[in-house]
């Protein structure tokens, strides 16, 4: 993994810290937190606070994070908020953590200069011990102070304010003026600088957890469902019914489609699809010339044609389903057959618009593993798993082609692939419409519409759901 490091694709954007005011005050906050305290004089932490130096030290990667449920978090400074969250158990931390800091970032600016603000991501549930125990997480309130008790001190300082103002004989309470002075010594002038963070509260409605062997869960779907790329069958039945593996493609892609949650990439708009399913299929070129004993060092794109043509025999169905939509896509090819069943389906498809379009990348992310970039981008837990298997050579070029290709324009290039970024309320554009299936019989082309304009029920007519199908464009 160190060249991950090196080239900032692995703990990339942490915030160092090496001066000891820092360093004592994030010692202060973890002890607060966690009973624990750290020997080590600097570190780096992520959007959490977490360091995972002080993992290391500890032999402990969730000691901010006990049971992996209610994470905990130290701030230090608001910079944090564009840092990583490492070791993620839910994919809606972060975007929880990021969402509180920006909007109290006046005031943890202030409490910053004088202390850690320490914290959690506050729930009713301690445990999850069986898949069960993840439907009983609903709300998600962010609950913070400082180590010192600064903000808990302020309001009840300001609790009796209003008490001296609305007590008529409060001017000769000595003991009530002798609290508002020892107070405002620990809080300092609320009138010129209000301590107070605001009480965030967020609804856990579909997301990843890393339990069970991850476990996506769209709670709030029009259809609810489950998949988890472990056995289903272990996970037991769910308030949703049984989960899906990612062996079930087929009704993984019906349930998709049902939920309007995917577009196929060549009706997206805006985007350059014949170059997004030609960097697809390089990826798996790669994949190939790597486990064939390539020297993938410095490989450009002229290479990568060049193994294309010398493993022709050995490149897999993938790669071949693309190449066929790649030519339709360039008005040189038939509409090619590329139904659920077939290995390419998934790398056909993206996200559409809407608040779960990250969490629906996310998850093809992992069902189609060969697209590198798009496991980098969308699931790193998963594309450094996958890295550590992989050959030299490949491990290698495809570190190059993210730091070239990715990490110089990072926003720029998920606008590309995936869109702008969904609003919290994004209702979608209308594209649920398109999302019926095709004539009975043949395999749906839920983007081309159907031969007939028939619009029958889906699951009474589908075996192999497909965007391709065999039924070709209308």
């Amino acid at each position: 993994m160190g060249l991950l490091v090196e080239k900032g694709l692995m703990f990339g954007n942490l915030v160092r810290i090496d001066s000891p005011v820092l360093v004592e005050r994030y010692r202060r906050a973890m002890q607060h937190l966690t009973g624990r305290i750290t020997a080590l004089d600097e570190f780096h932490i992520d959007i959490s606070g977490f360091s995972p130096e002080i993992g290391d030290e500890l032999g402990d990667d969730l000691y901010l994070n006990p049971g992996g449920v209610n994470r905990q978090f130290i701030l230090l400074t608001t910079e944090q908020q564009s840092a990583p969250l490492l070791n993620a158990q839910f994919s809606t931390s972060r975007g929880i953590l990021r969402q509180f800091i920006e909007g109290n970032e006046a005031q943890l600016f202030g409490l910053t200069a004088r202390d850690a603000v320490a914290g959690e991501l506050a729930d009713t549930v301690f445990r999850v011990a069986r898949p069960a125990d993840l439907f009983k997480i609903g709300r998600i309130t962010v609950e913070a102070d400082t180590a010192a008790g600064t903000v808990a001190s302020a309001r009840q300082l300001e609790e009796r304010i209003a008490r001296f103002r609305r007590e008529p004989d409060a001017w000769w309470d000595d003991v009530l003026i002798a609290e508002m002075i020892s107070l405002a010594g620990e809080t300092g002038d609320l009138t010129r600088n209000p301590v107070t963070l605001e009480r965030m509260t967020f609804e856990q409605e579909n997301f990843w957890t890393a339990h069970f062997g991850g476990l996506y869960l769209f709670r709030k779907a029009q259809r609810p469902f489950a998949v988890t790329p472990g056995d289903a069958e272990a996970l037991g039945e769910l308030p949703l019914g049984r989960a899906m593996g990612f062996e079930d493609r087929t009704r993984i892609a019906r349930t998709l489609i049902e939920n309007q949650l995917v577009e196929g990439i060549v009706d997206a708009r805006g985007i350059d699809a014949a170059a997004i399913l030609q960097q697809k299929m390089d990826f798996i070129v790669a994949e190939v010339a790597a486990a064939s004993g390539e020297d993938l060092t410095g490989a450009t794109r002229r290479d990568l044609r060049a193994w294309a043509r010398r493993h022709a025999g050995t490149l897999p169905e993938e790669w071949q389903g693309l190449a066929a939509l790649a030519r339709w896509a360039g008005a040189d090819g038939a509409w090619p057959t590329i139904t659920s069943e077939h290995p390419a389906y998934f790398y056909t498809l993206r996200g559409a618009a809407g608040p779960d379009r990250d969490l629906v990348n996310m998850l093809l992310a992992e069902l189609a593993p060969l697209d590198v970039r798009q496991l980098f981008i969308c699931h790193k837990e998963a594309f450094y798993r996958a890295y550590a298997g992989w050959p030299a050579g490949k491990q290698t070029y495809v570190a190059q082609f993210l730091q070239n290709e990715y990490m110089m324009d990072k926003a720029g290039t998920r606008r590309a692939l995936f869109g702008a970024e969904p609003g919290m309320d994004d209702p979608g554009d209308g594209r649920g419409d398109r999302l019926r299936a095709g004539a009975g019989g043949a395999a749906p082309s839920p983007w081309g519409g159907t031969p007939a304009g028939r619009q029958d029920d889906l699951a009474a007519r589908i075996s192999a759901v497909g965007p391709w199908g065999a039924i070709g464009r209308r």
